[in-house]
């Protein structure tokens, strides 16, 4: 077959080495190089016509243009127009396949940022700092190329059949499990007593008595001794930056749907709550700070896509001003991620993972969990997440900054500190008594040995529940109610957390901090955000230590949702007490 023409585009003076490298490399490689025939002008002879007509000639001719974007923008002609932007917009206007690699800077000629944004305008743009990692991603991409335009045919790796593996490899219990929920969710055409062979053969994960790779990751004994890197890894950072030692981390293995429900769980503990009002019944909403769905689109989005063949992970990581998830996934090349924003045509990576997830109703619909996790965090007043290729695909969406807790904690009767996960649960439970099903309901959480280790096995061995069947643990109806001593010290008291304690006040003592917060609240209700706009201040924790907790501790300042500390509307204003001082001081 004739070989394809890669027409490589930079600005020559910048990116000499780059260009002669990937020339070499592609004209060498043994599998590139028996498809792609790359053009750079460094190899031409001198040149009768005018360059810019016989590039715009050889850009007419390709089947690929490359671009190298960086720095610089480049010789302007007449017009004020690069021969780089020349070339991008003649690919453009031809229809070519536009392949669009941006070297990391610091600064840039603002022509060259405006080239680099009207390419993310079109197509998906790469990242790289030194040459072998752009080789490394022209590689990727051009063996994507072949393969999607079937030039070279291969397997989805979720359908590979695995060379070791058995049907005891598989448990069957997961599989009728799966089974169940399908037959009900689906109206999946088999029930939870069929055949197992005939099961998998339906979901297309057996052939001639082997099985393949994504049974293996959907209902493995033990996948990982197949497939190490098949893991979700999930860190906790208290700051914006990644700092050690990591105050949480935890590594989850097991087969897909046990990874997604544990690293949702485990996000979900951390973030911040709200509960709703108690004062017509015990049986309330809450309300995460990030919506669960948007939590879990995010994850799920990243195992079932993810390519299985790295040697990397996926990451979770929660910072104080964003969520993160990362994959060693590629990117469709016929999506832009403007499209992630909308309904998109499906292209999953792994299209067995992706039904048998759908199934299962981890997946809602096919081409839509991008667009309803958009929706999603819209609807709760976050920005809208941030899709980036770079290494990989990275999901990010950003936290409200004055949605913190800003009270101390409930640590009585107890003498460790109550961490988040038993604070959510004191929050839930209150003064009712609900079975382990119901509470992890109210919390949205799907995996019961997260749920157990992380929230009612610390809450009971702190005292602060107990059991209504002590005598026995694993009654059917078992439920869990505060203890007495809990309920004690939950009693007029602000469940939340807070940098810092006050400490050394003097009963009485009214510092200048608090007067001046006194002062600017007034007669109307503020936000954290807006009193610290008002107090010119920036330091969060700060403020929070000095200023509004000290207020709240002597009854100068009021919360508007009490009992739901974390409410993301929540504001605070002045009690009587505090309007009574602020006019004592004004008179």
């Amino acid at each position: 077959m004739q070989r394809k023409k890669v027409f490589i585009s930079s600005v020559q003076s910048e990116f000499a080495e780059e260009r002669q490298v990937l020339f070499d490399y592609l004209t060498s490689d043994a599998l590139l190089g028996r498809f792609f025939e790359p053009f750079i002008f460094e190899n031409i002879p001198a040149l009768s016509l005018q360059p810019t007509a016989v590039f715009l000639k050889e850009v007419e001719n390709c089947d690929i243009y490359l671009g190298i974007f960086g720095q610089q923008y480049g010789h302007e002609d007449s017009k004020g127009i690069s021969p780089t932007e020349r070339e991008f917009d003649a690919a453009t206007r031809e229809n070519k396949t536009r392949l669009v690699y941006v070297k990391q800077a610091k600064q840039r000629h603002n022509k060259e940022k405006l080239l680099i944004k009207k390419a993310e305008n079109v197509i998906v743009r790469r990242s790289f700092n030194t040459p072998e990692q752009l080789k490394t991603a022209v590689y990727v991409s051009l063996v994507n190329y072949l393969i999607e335009n079937e030039i070279i045919r291969t397997t989805p790796f979720d359908a590979t059949l695995n060379q070791e593996a058995t049907l005891e490899d598989l448990s069957e219990e997961k599989i009728r499990k799966f089974v169940g929920v399908a037959h009900r969710k689906r109206a999946f055409p088999f029930t939870e007593d069929s055949d197992i062979k005939d099961i998998l053969t339906h979901l297309n994960l057996i052939k001639d008595e082997r099985i393949t790779n994504a049974a293996l990751l959907l209902f493995g004994i033990k996948p990982q001794r197949f497939f190490i890197t098949s893991e979700v890894r999930c860190a906790h950072f208290h700051g914006i930056d990644k700092v050690k030692p990591i105050p949480s981390y935890q590594v989850y293995k097991g087969d897909v749907f046990e990874m997604i429900e544990q690293a949702a769980d485990f996000v979900l503990s951390k973030i911040n709550l709200s509960v709703g009002d108690r004062s017509k019944s015990v049986h309330v909403d809450v309300e995460y700070e990030i919506p669960r769905q948007a939590v879990t689109e995010a994850i799920v989005n990243a195992v079932c896509h993810r390519d299985y063949t790295s040697n990397s992970s996926v990451q979770v990581m929660l910072f104080a001003d964003r969520f993160e998830v990362s994959n060693p996934g590629n990117f469709p090349h016929e999506l832009t991620i403007e499209q992630l924003y909308t309904t998109h045509r499906s292209m999953p990576a792994n299209p067995l993972l992706a039904e048998a997830m759908y199934l299962h109703g981890t997946i809602e619909r096919m081409g839509t969990g991008t667009e309803e996790m958009t929706k999603l965090c819209l609807k709760k007043g976050l920005e809208k997440p941030e899709f980036i290729l770079s290494y990989g695909f990275q999901t990010v969406i950003r936290r409200q900054t004055d949605t913190a807790p800003v009270t101390a904690p409930v640590t009585a009767p107890v003498t460790a500190p109550v961490n988040a996960p038993v604070e959510k649960l004191i929050a839930i439970i209150n003064n009712g008594s609900f079975t382990r099903a119901e509470i992890m309901e109210k919390l949205q959480l799907s995996h019961k040995q997260s749920f157990l280790q992380n929230y009612i096995q610390p809450a009971l061995k702190l005292g602060i529940i107990e059991m209504t069947f002590p005598d026995k643990p694993n009654s059917r109806t078992q439920k869990y109610q505060l203890t007495v001593k809990a309920m004690d010290n939950v009693t007029g008291q602000v469940t939340g957390q807070v940098t810092g304690q006050v400490t050394g006040q003097v009963a009485g003592q009214v510092e200048e901090k608090i007067m001046k917060l006194l002062s600017i609240i007034n007669n109307q209700s503020l936000s954290v955000k807006e009193m610290l706009h008002y107090l010119s201040l920036s330091g969060r924790d700060n403020f929070l230590k000095e200023y509004l907790v000290p207020a709240i501790e002597q009854g100068f300042v009021a919360m508007k949702y009490p009992q739901s500390p974390n409410h993301p509307k929540q504001r605070y204003y002045l009690t009587e007490k505090g309007t009574e001082l602020k006019n004592k001081k004004i008179l």
